[in-house]
């Protein structure tokens, strides 16, 4: 990296670091100032302290009674039990606090007007349960909640992202309609400018131009100039959730999804985001791995309909009648494309894992193999359990994760998980070039997920996220030859991390476990 680089991304991070420091202090004095009020009506009127805690304790009887969500039943009944005012102050406010169901209903009125229009084909899914009963389960589920089966839709996998990033640009040149993009982070320097020349020669055309990126993803990427530059060479632009010093815990809810869309034709997700580090261009943590896939096809559609309903739902002033449309349109097989595929998202406020049931699903009905890349693994007991049992069984269960970490507390948290992992069976491989981010499934030369959902709490459970689950497709060969080239380069920590961890250690990685749904 050049020193002018270097000064400029450092600037760029300080900058970020005053506002979330700001923004930051103004929620502490809040709470601060609720806790120290409450204290003080404890102190001084007694009865009110007793109330308080009783009312902990039954908050607690009653989370502990849920039949659901086992892992945020501990930490919520630890926190309550021993803070009892602020540990209810959170929970309330997560639960049950009225600016967050004026939101869920928001969605839910957007999804309503969205996703009912995509198209439906159950002969579709006939034929894939007549095929593979136990693969087809996974898109059985997935269209209980509003997701479409398709065939006849070509999908192309880029093992390396910045190839998949050029295809995209150069699909985004050929635009006639619109050119939707949706990331979690985007930066203006040198990965984002053959972007932004595409996109102003389009929007200058008359092609309708979005980008929607999340305002706490792109915090340390985007100047203040951003959106005016790009509204004033007629590309819409849009922030999802903007960081208010207002006492939220929506604001812990953040846009994660990558997509980009064609005229409705062509379509683009994966792991990266809109930055030099994704593309190498930077190396702040070594090489970085990250991968893509261009969806081309009637499967597109779903993926427009996940812009679409973003962009509505961003915008939480706009009124109904004024929002974006969307409408399906007639889908147009490729001829030649084989297997199926169930382009998908996930939400934090329907309180349905998606993400994470369509893994526990793939894991449960794995046979063969079952192949993982993750940067992150923070597991639930549930997946967590999945993986022990196949490996148990016979399958051939490996994890890849960074071999240098971003997040160094979360690197913490994830070889916490090797020696449960590797005691039932599981294979542990680290990325020895640098960080891993790509987020990928593979069983049995079957069926396939990438998209952009990390094995972390914060994917499964508090980010809204999207993937495309494929069985068959003419990608799934290419899937397997960028994990069997990546393995060759990763270190194989299986029986280093075999040996069990000393009583500090053990204590440690606990205490990491004990905060991980935090993370």
């Amino acid at each position: 990296m050049s020193k002018k680089r270097t000064v400029e991304r450092k600037t760029a991070i300080k900058n970020s670091i005053g506002r979330i420091t700001v923004f930051g202090l103004f929620v502490i004095a809040q709470i601060v100032g609720f806790v120290v009020l409450i204290f003080f009506l404890g102190r001084n009127f007694p009865p009110i302290d007793v109330g308080l805690r009783v009312i902990a304790l039954i908050v607690a009887i009653g989370i502990n009674s849920r039949d659901h969500d086992g892992v945020f039943k501990l930490i919520w009944v630890i926190v309550i039990l021993i803070v009892p005012i602020p540990g209810l102050l959170f929970y309330v406010l997560n639960n049950f606090s009225s600016s967050r169901h004026k939101i869920k209903k928001r969605l839910e009125k957007v999804d309503m007007m969205v996703f009912s229009h995509l198209n439906y084909n159950d002969d579709i899914f006939a034929e894939f349960k007549k095929e593979d009963p136990a693969r087809a389960s996974n898109a059985r589920y997935l269209r209980q909640y509003d997701f479409p089966i398709y065939e006849g839709t070509d999908i192309k996998y880029y093992p390396v992202a910045y190839d998949c990033y050029k295809a995209q640009i150069e699909d985004i040149k050929k635009a006639e309609r619109f050119v939707y993009l949706e990331y979690h982070a985007i930066e203006t320097k040198e990965a984002f400018e053959p972007l932004h020349e595409a996109l102003k020669d389009r929007a200058a055309e008359g092609v309708d131009c979005r980008v929607l990126y999340d305002d706490v993803g792109s915090s340390i990427f985007i100047n203040k100039n951003f959106v005016r530059v790009l509204e004033s060479e007629g590309i819409k632009c849009n922030a999802f959730n903007p960081a208010y010093p207002v006492l939220s815990l929506f604001m812990n809810n953040r846009d994660h999804r990558k997509i980009t869309v064609v005229d409705g034709k062509v379509g683009y997700t994966g792991g990266y985001n809109i930055a030099d580090e994704y593309f190498n261009i930077v190396n702040p943590f070594g090489l970085w791995k990250d991968n893509g896939i261009r969806l081309e096809g009637p499967a597109v559609q779903s993926l427009t309909a996940m812009f679409v309903e973003m962009w509505n739902f961003a915008d939480m002033k706009r009124k109904e009648d004024d929002m974006m449309t969307f409408e399906s349109v007639p889908l147009v097989p490729v001829e030649g494309a084989h297997g199926y595929c169930v382009p998908y998202c996930d939400s934090p406020l329907d309180y349905e894992p998606v993400g994470e049931n369509v893994y526990l699903n793939m894991i449960n009905n794995a046979q063969e193999y079952c192949w993982i890349m993750s940067p992150y693994l923070v597991l639930s007991d549930e997946i967590a359990r999945a993986l022990q049992i196949a490996a148990k069984r016979g399958v051939d269960v490996r994890v890849m994760t960074p071999g240098i970490p971003d997040k160094k507390i979360t690197y913490g948290v994830t070889r916490s998980y090797y020696y449960m992992l590797i005691g039932a069976g599981v294979k542990v491989y680290e990325y020895a070039p640098g960080f891993n981010h790509s987020k990928t499934f593979l069983c049995d030369d079957k069926c396939a997920v990438v998209g952009t959902i990390n094995l972390d709490f914060r994917s499964l459970y508090h980010h809204f996220e999207n993937a495309v689950y494929m069985y068959k497709t003419d990608c799934i060969k290419d899937v397997k030859q960028d994990f069997v080239e990546t393995f060759a380069v990763c270190r194989n920590v299986t029986d280093k991390y075999a040996i069990k961890p000393n009583l500090f250690v053990r204590f440690y990685k606990s205490i990491l476990r004990l905060v991980a749904p935090l993370m």
